[in-house]
């Protein structure tokens, strides 16, 4: 549980994968190159923090002729919620 709750932490420590998770979450619906589009950095930037992201299993990628889209992965999302409300209950309850 610690070594996941970390490599959750570690995967959702830049800005830029924050505001990818953001994106995803407004539109609520699977994206390809738009992501690249509302992003203020390089494809190839975006696409390093894809991959990041997806290596947590915070989001899927499917794909789609030439074009990767991706999704939120709702319930990993939901077991990270756990995992750091977890970790929060017991830093507090020193």
């Amino acid at each position: 549980d610690d070594f996941e709750t970390a490599a959750l932490a570690k995967a959702l420590a830049h800005p830029a994968r924050i505001r990818i998770l953001r994106i995803l979450m407004e539109t609520n619906a699977c994206m390809c190159g738009e992501i690249v589009e509302l992003m203020p950095l390089a494809q190839a930037t975006v696409s390093q923090h894809l991959k990041e992201l997806k290596k947590a299993n915070l989001i899927t990628g499917e794909i789609e002729g030439p074009k990767i889209c991706y999704c939120l992965n709702r319930d990993r999302l939901r077991k990270a919620e756990q995992s750091f409300a977890r970790l929060f209950d017991t830093i507090c309850n020193c």
